[in-house]
């Protein structure tokens, strides 16, 4: 698929769309449910959703478009997907819920398991990043683009990303072990920009996430000169398992930071 300008620049419309949604409920009264995995569920990931979910299919009706909040599908019918839209409408519902402003509108395009574009929107504050593979990653405010870029070379003090809902042990065991290193509490996929924009150097994640947690960011964060790594060295690819369940990763800036981690 050809990603044109104008194809972009319709996605970031719909994205920014689901935002005022969100901004909707978010002023306002709202319940929380939980999904059967525990997670919590508002008003305002629905209505993200469906948002997002009837602009892209009318926009490319094409293509698939696979959502968080979505009906599971088997993985045989997503494999014969050579493409198709990997959307988490609601980034972060936990900072939603807190009212720390920390959530995102997450939407990616993936390409034969590879996640060639990518537009995050956070709501408060009205932050968007977008980037694609092969074209650079930017900052869009209003209808200017910025270029950004990761940090290279990424010197000392390291700047961690931290997650503020998920640090864990193995987390906390890297961050000692990297001395003089400087913690930064960051929640949903706002990290991946933050790495890409050269304000952070690293987020490692032990612990579960989903492929629409990490596909728009890895796609604007490899288009800014990063890349999303597993244990073992090896890229992040998509819809290549049975499961929708990402394993460990670590999120680089500079990828030449990888020489100086623990094994």
């Amino acid at each position: 698929m050809t990603m044109t300008c104008a194809l972009r620049d319709l996605v970031i419309a719909i994205a920014r769309q689901a935002a005022a949604d969100i901004l909707e409920v978010y002023q306002g009264a709202f319940d929380v449910e939980h999904k059967d995995d525990r997670s919590p569920l508002t008003a305002a990931d629905l209505a993200s959703h469906r948002r997002i979910v009837a602009g892209l299919q009318a926009l490319t009706p094409e293509i698939p478009v696979l959502s968080e909040e979505s009906k599971s599908l088997e993985i045989a019918q997503r494999r014969t997907w050579p493409r198709f839209w990997l959307v988490d409408p609601l980034d972060g519902t936990r900072e939603f819920i807190k009212r720390n402003g920390e959530f995102t509108v997450n939407i990616a395009l993936i390409e034969d398991g590879v996640a060639t574009f990518g537009v995050i929107q956070q709501p408060v504050g009205g932050g968007l990043w977008h980037g694609m593979l092969g074209a650079g990653a930017f900052r869009r405010d209003g209808d200017i683009d910025a270029g950004i870029h990761v940090r290279k070379p990424a010197n000392a003090p390291l700047r961690i990303a931290a997650s503020r809902s998920h640090r864990d042990a193995r987390t906390q065991a890297l961050l000692d072990v990297l001395t003089g290193s400087e913690a930064i509490a960051c929640g949903s996929s706002l990290k991946f920009c933050r790495i890409a924009e050269g304000e952070l150097d690293l987020y490692p994640r032990f612990g579960p996430t989903s492929e629409w947690d990490t596909a728009a960011g890895q796609a604007i964060l490899e288009a800014a000169g990063g890349a999303v790594l597993d244990p073992c060295g090896r890229p992040f690819r998509y819809n290549q398992r049975d499961t929708l369940l990402n394993g460990d990763f670590i999120a680089f800036g500079d990828v030449a930071l990888r020489d100086s981690l623990p094994a």
